[in-house]
């Protein structure tokens, strides 16, 4: 069976050295899915910083832009954390992507790498669900002036600091005053994000396909502020009232230190994801199997 995809791009959770157990796991995985992709006909190169963490060699190197412009599907091997990363960057260049797991399943790596052949040659062949997944795009304002922009899949989180009390947020949305809330911070997360700090602050599972945020209190100073769902159309405005060392993240990306005055303004990005499931996925299925549901029933 041959492969409908001819420039297939291979990336690796190359944040695990070489050196180690875990870089050598990832080295070998790649090399296995390099040589399966070979034989069904399909061009493959690696991306750059991939193939100098593992010393691979024996596949054309690309940067994440050649990658972009020249491959027609990318295939992660890693976690959650890896493909965040990488779907990030290729968004604005609309490559699919497949996540092969080599952990426990995750809620977008979701093939496990013990049988990933026998579920990647349909899919190669064409037999997949596509899933596409909306980016937040995320700025800090300081004096009118952008000092920090970033794109975020998961969520945009704001935090007081480590050694510190709870910070003072004035939320906007669509430039209309929502409330001055103080807590321990606030998460504006995605469908995709839901299931992750956001679902461990206390807030709702947004099926991907809600066009859809949840704005999430961390811990807040008064009980009656709860979770909002908003439309993904808005935007969204947190400002630091007050509060020492509050600091902000997008996707893990940290700008550590924050003034009074700062606003972070969340709007819908212009580009999407696009995740490749093998046919017949369900995301009901991969709640289950994450969050262990139904376990213990007869």
């Amino acid at each position: 069976m041959k492969s409908k995809f001819r420039h297939v791009a291979l990336i690796g959770k190359y944040q695990a050295t070489s050196s180690g157990s875990a870089g050598a796991s990832t080295r070998q995985a790649l090399e296995a899915v390099g040589q399966f992709l070979m034989s069904l006909g399909c061009e493959v190169a690696l991306e750059a910083d991939t193939a100098a963490n593992m010393g691979l060699t024996d596949y054309t190197v690309l940067n994440v832009a050649a990658i972009g412009e020249n491959c027609d599907l990318c295939l992660v091997v890693g976690g959650d954390g890896t493909m965040l990363g990488i779907g990030r960057q290729l968004a604005p260049y609309g490559v699919p992507l497949i996540g092969i797991n080599q952990g426990r399943l995750g809620f977008i790596t979701d093939i496990p790498f013990d049988n990933y052949q026998t579920t990647l040659e349909p899919m190669l062949a064409g037999a997949y669900e596509e899933d596409h997944r909306s980016l937040m795009q995320a700025r800090v304002m300081r004096d009118g002036h952008c000092v920090f922009s970033a794109l975020a899949m998961n969520d945009v989180v704001v935090n007081r600091g480590a050694t510190s009390g709870m910070v003072e947020l004035r939320m906007e949305v669509d430039g209309h005053f929502v409330a001055n809330q103080r807590a321990d911070g606030m998460i504006i997360a995605s469908p995709t994000g839901s299931t992750a700090y956001s679902l461990s602050a206390g807030g709702p599972l947004l099926h991907p396909s809600i066009p859809g945020w949840v704005l999430v209190p961390i811990a807040p100073h008064t009980l009656s502020n709860r979770p909002i769902v908003l439309a993904n159309a808005t935007e969204i405005a947190i400002e630091i009232v007050a509060g020492r060392d509050a600091s902000a993240s997008f996707d893990m990306q940290s700008l550590a230190s924050l003034m009074h005055g700062d606003r972070i303004v969340v709007t819908r990005s212009d580009y999407q994801v696009r995740f490749l499931h093998p046919k017949g996925w369900s995301y009901f299925d991969t709640l289950r199997e994450k969050l262990h549901w139904n376990e213990g029933v007869a």
